[in-house]
């Protein structure tokens, strides 16, 4: 991945951590696209990330190509969700 996407993906996500689609019963997870050099966002990377609050840092779970991978299955929308549990419990736990 070229220097300047990478700098690209860090501003964006730290702008906007609520930016990108929701993806539907992942607890949480979003789907954030970006473009890739001489491909534009339709051929671009796909950044998965989850804002779980205030004290917490953004999470990146996942970033690959549009090529590679049009969307996420059920089995690893099911996976996010068990993982987003973990981590809101663990931030939730040490706010106490």
């Amino acid at each position: 991945m070229p220097g300047v996407v990478r700098a690209a993906i860090v501003d964006a996500v730290s702008q906007d951590p609520r930016g990108g689609d929701l993806i539907t019963d992942s607890g949480g997870a979003r789907k954030v696209r970006f473009a890739a050099p001489g491909r534009g966002k339709r051929g671009g990377y796909r950044l998965i990330a989850a804002y779980v609050g205030e004290d917490a840092p953004v999470y990146l779970l996942a970033l690959y190509l549009k090529g590679d991978k049009a969307n996420l299955s059920k089995a690893e929308v099911a996976e996010l969700k068990k993982l987003l549990t973990d981590v809101k419990r663990y931030w939730k736990e040490t706010r106490k």
